[in-house]
């Protein structure tokens, strides 16, 4: 650990490792296993990078997209590691001089696809090579009941047979006790040490609504940011990312859209774009994003609603990574739940599979319709209690209304019986309010004793009681009849029987959008401190500085260090040097560039 510290300070700048690094570096330098559950933005790269570094030999890292590659790789080279990747973005010359350096022992990490490193080929040099460890990153993907599900990655057990003496780690931010339980079968890592290092991520600020009007849901949220920040927009369809792309173009943001469906290169250009440039907002399916290491994502909303309560952390968690506060929104309703269970219905998963992925789905329902701490409900899912509300999410800042539905959902539920358990939320409100349309005419409900007798709540009203009572699992949506709610007889009656009282949400209309946020918006949230001028004058300097290596600005410098800089204001290179994230390498590179700035603007004004 003495040799894994000096690396720590000498190559990527920091004095201390964070809780649980120390003991996850520890245990692979020497040797061992280890399964690793680390939120988004704690600090999982550095679990392999540096024991990567002080093992000998090269430590190869299984990474599931190309981009995510290609930055590491980038952000490596910045820092003086010798770093490269096998992928399918390079000739076959460059290719054979990366394989060439990794027998020469010149490599230090190596980066490749799953889909490479199960070809013979690949074996056959790893074979050859000393090797330090293997890295599987994003491991949720070996696990079927995962969000991110990859076929190759069930290849991967094979590491263990051929490499019985070479240590393999397997990282992830997401997966419940039956997705580490399979990462564990399917990867061989029974003998792996378990760290799970805490999913909470007290910087985001979760908000769910109810859609109403989604596009101007969507706008007030943005225009209620400061202008000129990055984000993420999430949408089900590829068709709607388009046109929500186009049209947040048309409202002023600077938008692109991102999906399968794209050219591989212009998909490749937006994603390039995206995290080069300031203030640009991807609008995407969930095909963007997994892995994507930008740290100054300032909010992620998702205008449909995720299958999964691990998809919406995953997803949201790419907001935020640097540590500074960042919002989320999420819009759904009913419809979203009855597509979701379309799709679940025509894929080809078997009946276990298809039943565990309905209980994620009302997991992710009941999330969205609680009236208390939203963060409690989501940490307790993946296992973790919060002892008190989190005081960061739209349930604590602003308390739900509650009133008394227990009436109300017995006249729902009466509704559905009565009517036979066959129809939909529309023709259940048409009969609950009395209305004579041509369906209640058709089937003769008019006659049944529940028409009418919900006269008193309008339509709308209506349709949350039914939303939410299948949220709480008190009714069904029975897929074989399009639609139809059935009643759960064993949460419903003791509520029918009188044996139980109903709260149920007010849903109030939301407020319209407002006009958008003026000024520039630049200083970070938690940086008030920070002086403007030097803070604008810096992130120009990195700006220019990124153009020149063809990187990512927070591949040459990350918001929270140069948040540091320009607090401290160093105007030697001795004080740059001693700052957190600032390595031998980085401050013999930029340190000029940065502190010839603070001078230029410190001393000549005498600040």
């Amino acid at each position: 650990m003495t040799q894994a510290l000096a690396v720590l300070r000498s190559v990527f700048g920091y004095t201390a490792f964070r809780h649980p690094q120390d003991a996850i570096v520890e245990r692979v330098i020497a040797g061992g296993d280890a399964l690793v559950l680390m939120p988004t933005g704690g600090g999982k790269s550095l679990c392999y990078q540096i024991p990567s570094l002080v093992r000998e030999g090269c430590g190869v890292v299984i990474s599931p997209l190309i981009a995510l590659m290609q930055d590491q790789v980038a952000a490596l080279h910045q820092v003086g590691v010798r770093a490269a990747f096998l992928n399918s973005t390079l000739t076959l010359d460059e290719a054979r001089s990366i394989e060439q350096a990794l027998l020469q022992g010149e490599l230090d990490l190596l980066y490749l696809a799953p889909e490479r490193l199960k070809s013979e080929r690949t074996l056959a040099l790893l074979a050859r090579t000393r090797l330090a460890l293997f890295a599987i990153d994003e491991a949720h993907c070996v696990s079927q009941w995962g969000h991110d599900f990859r076929a190759d990655y069930l290849e991967l057990g094979v590491l263990q047979r051929l490499f019985p003496a070479v240590p393999r780690i397997a990282l992830t931010a997401t997966a419940d006790v039956r997705t580490r339980q399979e990462i564990i079968e399917r990867l061989a890592l029974q003998d792996a040490e378990q760290f799970i290092a805490g999913f909470d991520r007290p910087n985001l600020c979760y908000r769910i609504m109810l859609k109403d009007n989604p596009r101007q849901q969507l706008l007030r949220f943005l225009r209620g940011r400061p202008a000129g920040e990055a984000g993420i927009v999430y949408c089900l369809s590829r068709q709607k990312t388009e046109e929500t792309a186009r049209w947040l173009c048309e409202e002023g943001f600077k938008a692109l859209p991102y999906h399968a469906g794209l050219d591989a290169r212009l998909r490749a250009t937006h994603q390039a774009r995206f995290l080069r440039e300031d203030g640009l907002v991807m609008v995407a399916t969930i095909a963007f994003g997994m892995g994507i290491d930008k740290p100054d994502v300032r909010f992620v909303a998702h205008l449909d609603m995720p299958k999964t309560i691990e998809a919406y952390y995953q997803e949201t968690g790419r907001a935020g990574r640097d540590g500074e506060p960042a919002g989320t929104l999420l819009l759904y309703g009913l419809q979203d739940v009855i597509k979701l269970r379309e799709m679940l219905a025509a894929s080809e998963g078997s009946d276990e599979h298809k039943r565990a992925e309905q209980q994620r789905l009302n997991a992710m329902l009941g999330l969205c319709e609680i009236t208390t701490c939203r963060r409690q409900v989501l940490l307790r899912y993946f296992g973790e209690e919060l002892p008190a509300p989190c005081g960061n999410c739209d349930t604590c800042l602003e308390p739900v209304a509650t009133w008394d539905g227990t009436e109300a959902a017995r006249m729902a539920l009466s509704a559905v019986y009565r009517s036979g358990q066959r129809f939909g939320v529309n023709h259940l409100v048409d009969l609950l309010r009395g209305e004579s349309s041509d369906k209640i005419l058709q089937f003769e409900h008019q006659h049944l004793s529940v028409f009418g007798i919900g006269r008193a709540l309008d339509g709308a009203r209506w349709r949350s009681v039914f939303r939410q009572l299948v949220a709480r699992n008190f009714l069904t949506v029975d897929l074989e009849r399009f639609g139809a709610l059935r009643l759960v007889e064993h949460t419903c009656r003791p509520l029918l029987r009188g044996e139980t009282v109903v709260a149920l949400r007010q849903d109030d209309k939301p407020k319209p959008a407002k006009g958008r946020s003026g000024g520039r918006g630049t200083l970070p949230g938690s940086a008030s401190d920070l002086d403007p001028v030097l803070w604008e004058a810096l992130r120009d300097c990195r700006r220019q500085l990124a153009e020149e290596q063809q990187v990512p600005p927070y591949v040459i410098m990350h918001n929270r260090t140069l948040e540091d800089v320009c607090r401290l204001k160093p105007t030697t290179l001795y004080g740059f040097a001693d700052i957190g994230g600032i390595g031998e390498r980085r401050c013999e590179e930029y340190g000029p560039a940065f502190v010839a700035v603070i001078r230029r603007l410190t001393l000549a004004g005498g600040g």
